[in-house]
């Protein structure tokens, strides 16, 4: 075979490639306007407001501080206490018997480039005990590069921890458990999700915070009970989702009080990245 014919089925091939390439970013971009199309937006984009003292009869409150999207805004659920905030207080009010003073920074559709926008405004003397943060979803589905993503989580874990603040992540949710999201773009969805929830994890105990693996120890629950964890839009979770999230954060919330040391699968301590 000639040289010439070699370089023009080099070429030809590498024109194939390419065509492959933007043939398929179209079908993904035309799946992603379809999905959002069925999702829609039947919740609304604010979150119900759960911020005050829960069990404000104990005294000594603990202050919590939730960052993030709107999972942890708690968009979807159908009472304020419901929000991921209201359980994660309600139930570390009665584990450790003292009130929980919850503020909420988290806000419908951030990204974790947001996180410095929610820190800043907190007022200068606010010292929260604890801070629990849940963002990464929509880093994913506005393909925001992962290793920016863990960039800026870097910063914001780190700036807290500057602080003498505790942290807590809840890691990228698992995409693949989205059925309104058509194939290929779920199976995509789902690796993304994975590949961030894996670098969030590293950088969060790197940093002296403890990371919470919500695909792993939430995500069945979202597979196969669908119509009961997620809400209306088939996207947000509902009350139960909520439920469920904040029951599985619980021990390392509680872990990074000082309240134990015992912690299940899939929950992550400070400067331990697993292989």
């Amino acid at each position: 075979m000639s040289w010439r014919r070699v370089a023009t089925s080099s070429a030809v091939g590498v024109a194939g490639a390419a065509s492959a390439v933007v043939a398929s970013l179209w079908v993904l971009r035309a799946q992603a306007g379809v999905a959002r199309r069925a999702i829609g937006k039947p919740l609304g984009e604010e979150a119900l407001q759960a911020d005050r003292t829960y069990k404000k009869k104990y005294g000594d409150p603990i202050d919590l501080l939730l960052l993030g999207d709107s999972i942890a805004a708690g968009l979807g659920a159908d009472h304020p206490k419901h929000t991921l905030g209201g359980q994660l207080a309600r139930r570390l009010a009665r584990r450790v018997r003292r009130g929980v003073r919850l503020h909420t920074a988290a806000v419908v559709g951030a990204e974790t480039s947001d996180l410095a926008g929610q820190l800043a405004t907190l007022s200068a003397g606010y010292r929260p005990h604890v801070a629990v943060i849940v963002v990464g979803g929509n880093d994913i589905t506005h393909r925001v590069r992962t290793a920016e993503s863990r960039r800026l989580l870097a910063e914001a874990v780190g700036a807290l921890r500057d602080a003498g603040i505790e942290v807590v992540v809840g890691t990228c949710p698992d995409l693949g458990a989205l059925r309104p999201l058509p194939q290929p773009l779920r199976s995509l969805g789902a690796r993304a999700s994975r590949q961030l929830a894996a670098a969030q994890r590293d950088a969060t105990v790197a940093l002296g915070g403890r990371a919470v693996s919500l695909a792993e120890v939430v995500g069945p629950f979202f597979i196969t009970q669908p119509d009961e964890m997620f809400a209306l839009d088939r996207f947000h979770p509902s009350s139960a989702g909520y439920r469920r999230t904040a029951k599985a954060m619980l021990p390392s919330v509680l872990a990074a009080l000082g309240y134990t040391d015992a912690l299940p699968f899939g929950h992550h301590t400070p400067s331990v990245v697993d292989a």
